[in-house]
């Protein structure tokens, strides 16, 4: 098994020189430390960096068939390889290696794109096949491992990251419109947008295929929300129990040293319980916020000694060095991580490397089972909207005259977030709960804001999953999106930059459509989110872990913009760094900066996107002229 990075493009129509693809993936020698490898033909060159995991001696990449006709470049770990491998050794097939990518490139040579389907895990794979000058790109159904492709006339480049397409002198680094617009409303991009001009992400699920200058697309991943009403709450959680059991048990399967990622909370603690099944001795790893309202460590202590565990923790506190850590997550970010949770987890995965190679986390639950406030906003602003919109507009203006507090979710910046929800568009407003900026703040903000709006995403989504029910459409919307584009992103990117593999069980496939079949009632009941996995969890963990508040895994932002990140936010936010951009309305960038100092609102989240937006555009060298 590996985890590591590949890259790689076509030359029908654009002679590359020789050996490009080394520089190439020596840009994401990070994702790989342990081997780097390419191959080039007249027609396709293609590279990988890997990161050794399981079969470590052997299984260099690329890798041929036999006959070396087909070479695949391969990222991701495959949990069920062995039962595919035995599939194919039915058919003739004979093994050189035990690792899963020479059962990728075998199945493809047996089953051809159909292979992916028989695959569980997290991956993009290429595969390079020489004699029909076909080039076959897969992401997994998920969207747990980055890939990116670009177009140039009819070639096609590819790779885990922007700086292998970026690597290219040819291709221009002008600024994306559509991707800008959804990252102001959203703090992240939703696929296919990048935000680089004719850069796209490829979409979880999603195949690519490239034949002598020609691209076709299709999906072999699609999610049906298909109500079982067959269900009992205690069938459903026997069904949940023998599924995570197993999902953890194969996630458990390494040959380096493992651990988990804790924060006391529900997800992570369940991870840990099923693996403390497989394994007697764990490492867990968590961060903390000393002497702040949201510092969970009392939680993930209280689990680290229930289960016995190597408990490693760090502090973040703004003595901490973090100017220089959010300059350096830049570069490795790709694209801003405007996720202020990216920062915690930049740290978390530096100490975790420090001990361990691979780590398991509690990613997903939230978006399957139900797990965040914003679904309960949904249903309250249901009753909200049944009063008229100027009395809540009149409440909603009395309530700016209360201060904002530093609080990194205080109730304050609730009350008024749900109020300006509530008076838009439902499918609007549970984007924007999740978001940045209101329409207004926008606006004026971004000269060219007529681009589309973040709750379009929605209509996208209408069909396609056959959903049933308000709130497994927003939960899908927040699955396709929320958690590939920004959950899983921030994650990929942080723990790659430290050569670490974080994998996620809940994001098994088979429990995503397990959960796709289960009443509404059986996620949120009542003001109980995750009722389902609270409620298998009851007698399984200490009690103080299912009692507790939610707490979001990011900085207070809000307190740090007015204090130890002041600085950098008067820098790189500075009038004149403003203007040069010729993107954004300068006073109006000065209006959210003086607001937030002087506590008239709190926008430390959106000054989070800014900053890191500004910082991103001067480190790759961004083009930001608007032409009207």
């Amino acid at each position: 098994m590996f985890v590591c990075g590949i890259a790689g493009y076509t030359k029908l129509e654009h002679p590359v020189e020789r050996g490009r693809i080394v520089r190439l993936i020596d840009s994401i020698r990070h994702r790989g430390p342990d081997q780097q490898g390419t191959h080039e033909s007249e027609m396709c060159a293609l590279g990988t960096a890997r990161l050794a995991i399981l079969d470590v001696s052997q299984g260099s990449q690329p890798m041929f068939a036999k006959d070396g006709d087909v070479v695949i470049a391969f990222n991701g770990e495959i949990y069920n390889h062995a039962q595919v491998r035995g599939d194919l050794e039915q058919l003739g097939h004979r093994f050189e290696t035990h690792c899963d990518t020479e059962v990728v490139l075998r199945g493809f040579v047996e089953w051809d794109k159909r292979v992916f389907e028989r695959l569980r895990g997290m991956f993009a794979a290429a595969l390079w096949c020489e004699s029909e000058g076909r080039l076959v790109l897969a992401r997994d159904r998920l969207g747990i491992k980055p890939l990116y492709i670009y177009h140039r006339g009819q070639d096609l480049y590819f790779g885990s990251e922007l700086k292998c397409i970026l690597g290219h002198p040819e291709v221009p680094r002008r600024i994306d419109l559509n991707g800008l617009s959804h990252y102001l409303s959203l703090n992240w991009v939703p696929a296919p947008f990048t935000l680089i001009e004719g850069l796209e992400k490829v979409q979880p699920g999603e195949l690519i295929e490239w034949r002598n200058g020609r691209i076709g697309r299709e999906r072999y991943f699609n999610l049906r929300y298909e109500l079982n009403r067959s269900w009992t709450l205690d069938s459903a959680k026997q069904e949940l129990d023998f599924l995570l059991h197993d999902s953890v048990r194969e996630h458990l399967i390494s040959d380096v040293p493992l651990g988990i990622w804790s924060s006391g909370g529900l997800d992570s603690s369940t991870i840990l319980h099923y693996a403390a099944q497989t394994v007697p001795k764990l490492n867990t790893f968590s961060i903390s916020f000393a002497g702040h309202t949201h510092d969970e460590s009392r939680y993930f202590r209280e689990v680290a000694q229930a289960y016995g565990t190597s408990h490693h923790e760090f502090d973040l506190s703004p003595d901490e060095d973090l100017e220089s850590a959010i300059r350096e997550m830049v570069y490795y970010s790709d694209e801003p991580s405007a996720d202020a949770g990216a920062l915690p987890v930049w740290f978390l995965s530096k100490l975790t490397r420090q001990h361990v190679t691979v780590a398991l986390s509690g990613d997903g639950a939230d978006e399957l089972f139900g797990g965040y406030q914003t679904y309960l906003a949904d249903r309250l602003a249901r009753q909200a909207r049944r009063y008229p919109a100027w009395l809540r507009q009149a409440g909603l203006g009395l309530l700016k005259l209360w201060p904002a507090s530093d609080e990194k979710i205080g109730l304050e910046y609730k009350v008024k977030r749900f109020l300006e929800g509530s008076l838009l568009r439902p499918a609007y407003a549970h984007v924007f709960w999740n978001g940045a900026l209101n329409d207004r703040d926008k606006r004026s903000l971004y000269p060219a804001a007529s681009y589309p709006n973040p709750g379009e995403l929605m209509n996208t989504l209408a069909t396609e999953a056959h959903m049933q029910g308000e709130l497994n459409k927003y939960m899908f919307l927040d699955q396709r999106y929320y958690l590939a584009d920004d959950i899983l992103v921030k994650c990929d990117r942080m723990s790659m930059a430290h050569s670490l593999e974080v994998r996620p069980p809940f994001l098994d496939h088979r429990i995503v459509q397990f959960a796709a079949t289960l009443p509404e009632d059986f996620k949120i009941r009542g003001d109980s989110l995750k009722f389902i996995l609270r409620d298998l969890m009851r007698d399984k963990l200490p009690q103080s872990v299912l009692t507790r508040p939610k707490e979001g895994f990011d900085i207070p932002a809000h307190r740090w913009f007015r204090g130890s990140l002041r600085g950098l936010m008067e820098e790189v936010l500075s009038q004149e760094a403003v203007r040069a951009t010729g993107l954004f309305n300068v006073e109006a960038v000065e209006r959210l900066k003086r607001g937030h100092l002087r506590r008239r609102a709190n926008y430390g989240y959106a000054l989070w996107g800014l900053v890191t937006l500004f910082l991103w555009i001067k480190r790759w060298n961004v083009e930001t002229a608007v032409t009207a």
